[in-house]
């Protein structure tokens, strides 16, 4: 395998001593209490040695996590687990025997596990149905080592195996392609529990687990729906026949889809994301059960990740944009083949509106240069790689992508590229050089032209490391066809000379965000604008589609609509995506005295309801 520039790098993020060895398997062997609110657990890793004289091995641990003993052969080891980071411990297992390059061996741990950031425990209330407990874990970025012992670092990939012992009448899922219950025995010999297995190789970030009361549906000839039974038929009837539809299009563009299996789990209204990419079983937020199919497109995000993020990896955290810059390029591929180049660009001109947002806030609050607006985050010792997510790694990292293929100037040489960087970079873990240098072998007359150092444009200086929007906006005209008429009467409402009053209901979803979007660039609006808002368009404040009530909530705070703050509340009770929740609050905190107020009121009564990093990061806020 050729050297690649992520060999070099260092993950500031990670304890581990991965360069000197590599986990190659784990295999994990877990009871879930859900009276303890507890995993008690073993693991056996194996290990290649990549350095001669190996003496020790150290993994990542947490804070919450309790280990137990540590073995070799049987035989009991020395472990001392020592202070690292503020989201993370260091667990150092001293060898009996040093170990030479190439010499490949197991070690045994127990653990118990439990009440760390990447395990999710929901009382019956919290979940849909109200009847069962209910668990998820949430490896991304940095959380797995406080659900087991691990080399925490996507710079790693392993295959994995689990059994999962639960209660009775519940049910475990997880990110594995195969998949038994009752087959095998696990170290008890007990054959009442779930077998897992995935056979592709993965980083520690992408073990996944889920345990409640779940029913499945299938939904594709390689995919089913999970979910609680009262929402199992709503989410089949959301996603069925168009799973299979996004796989093979994805397969036209990036090459075979090599995990097998590809089902979806849908979440209690808490989890914080609209999607995760786990391998074989996306999670994704019941938001998207709209009724009507209108954001069932976000699954194509996910299913994009089976190529850019799971087979080909940022290395470390700093590289994110790697995955997600790569993934809303393939997903909005995928959508213009389905969907039409309108549809596409509408779609991504919402991602751009939201990028502009979030810049304009960081410089308000910050100035210029914000370091968080940079492709390549600088992530340092006291920095968590969570506290960094924001738009720019998907939508700047997408305005890349498009920069490459202009250059390139033909869209099918550019998929053929894409295809060929998939094949020839999975199962490994890469950095920016590792792509540029494949972009420009696969086009040495770019290469020749030195496009990669153009004044404005330089691949390393200005695309990595500069700072705002990206010097580079794709053309994304052809979504004129859709928004026009929206745009139109956005514009007259604002004047306050509105000449025509079109049916929103038949506009369809993207059409009114953008609507809504413009309506809330021009915010505050006048009285007799915001008087006919409120009469024409307030039954948004009911709409199914969170997008729309994320929307209509923005609008609501900037125009402190004080008789509509409910809204704010009720959306916000509604579910706790971190997309959705974050800037509501920044709008609530840069708005009036009220509003200000009213987000400590709103934290209050939905705290409990959040994941621990969207609760942290409203703290942070507040």
């Amino acid at each position: 395998m050729a050297a690649l520039h992520a060999d070099h790098v260092t993950d500031v993020a990670t304890s581990s001593n991965f360069k000197q060895v590599k986990t190659t398997h784990l295999h994990l062997d877990t009871y879930v209490d859900f009276s303890q609110k507890s995993i008690a657990g073993s693991e056996t890793i194996t290990f290649k040695s990549e350095t001669d004289e190996l003496s020790s091995v150290i993994l990542d641990v947490h804070q919450t996590l309790t280990v137990i003993t540590v073995k070799y052969n049987e035989r009991v080891l020395k472990f001392e687990v020592k202070p690292f980071r503020s989201y993370g411990t260091s667990l150092e297992i001293f060898l009996e025997e040093a170990k030479n390059k190439g010499d490949v061996f197991e070690l045994w741990i127990q653990f118990v596990s439990g009440k760390g950031p990447a395990l999710s425990w929901l009382e019956p209330q919290q979940t849909a149905d109200k009847k069962q407990p209910f668990l998820y874990s949430q490896g991304q970025s940095v959380l797995n080592r406080s659900f087991f012992p691990c080399q925490d670092t996507p710079a790693v990939k392993a295959t994995y195996s689990a059994f999962v012992s639960v209660p009775d009448q519940l049910t475990a899922v997880m990110s594995a392609n195969q998949r038994s219950f009752g087959e095998k025995a696990n170290k008890d010999n007990q054959k009442n529990c779930f077998y897992f297995e995935q056979t592709v190789p993965i980083p520690s970030y992408l073990i996944a687990l889920a345990v409640g009361d779940l029913k499945s549906a299938e939904i594709g000839p390689r995919s089913c729906v999970w979910a609680e039974p009262s929402i199992l038929e709503k989410a089949r009837a959301e996603f069925d026949g168009d799973v299979e539809k996004f796989i093979t299009t994805g397969e036209q563009l990036f090459g075979d889809y090599i995990w097998g299996r590809y089902d979806i789990l849908v979440m209690p209204p808490s989890f914080p994301y609209g999607g995760m990419e786990n391998p074989c079983l996306t999670f994704v937020t019941p938001c998207l059960i709209v009724g009507d199919k209108s954001l069932v497109d976000v699954v194509i995000h996910e299913i994009t990740h089976s190529w850019f993020g799971n087979l080909v990896t940022n290395a470390n955290w700093s590289e994110f944009w790697l995955n997600e810059g790569l993934t809303m390029f393939g997903q909005r591929r995928i959508e213009e083949i389905l969907f039409g180049k309108a549809h596409m660009c509408l779609e991504a001109i919402t991602g751009r509106t939201l990028l502009e947002q979030m810049v304009e806030q960081m410089v308000e609050k910050d100035g210029q240069d914000h370091p968080l607006t940079r492709l390549r985050v600088v992530i340092g010792e006291d920095v968590d790689p969570d506290d960094t997510y924001n738009e720019t790694p998907y939508e700047k990292g997408f305005a890349f992508v498009c920069y490459m293929r202009s250059l390139v100037g033909d869209d099918n040489k550019f998929d053929q590229f894409l295809k060929s960087y998939v094949n020839h970079f999975k199962f490994q873990s890469v950095v920016a050089e590792d792509l540029f240098d494949f972009f420009l072998d696969n086009f040495p007359h770019l290469k020749a032209n030195k496009v990669h150092e153009r004044p404005g444009f330089e691949f390393d200086k200005t695309w990595l490391q500069g700072t705002g929007l990206p010097p580079f906006t794709p053309d994304l005209s052809a979504r004129r066809e859709l928004t026009d008429e929206a745009e139109e009467v956005a514009d007259q409402i604002i004047a306050g000379q509105l000449q025509k009053n079109p049916s929103m209901r038949e506009w369809g979803a993207y059409k009114t965000m953008h609507f809504l979007d413009q309506l809330f660039a021009h915010s505050p609006l006048p009285a007799a604008s915001i008087k006919h808002v409120l009469d024409e368009y307030n039954f948004l404040s009911d709409s199914q589609n969170a997008e729309l009530r994320l929307r209509w909530s923005k609008l609501v705070i900037k125009n402190n609509l004080t008789e509509r703050k409910e809204d704010v509340k009720k959306f916000l009770l509604s579910q706790g995506k971190q997309k959705y929740t974050l800037p509501l609050y920044d709008c609530m905190l840069h708005g009036s005295v009220e509003m200000k107020e009213y987000a400590g009121n709103c934290f209050l009564e939905t705290k409990d309801l959040l994941h621990v990093n969207v609760r942290k990061n409203i703290k942070k806020l507040l």
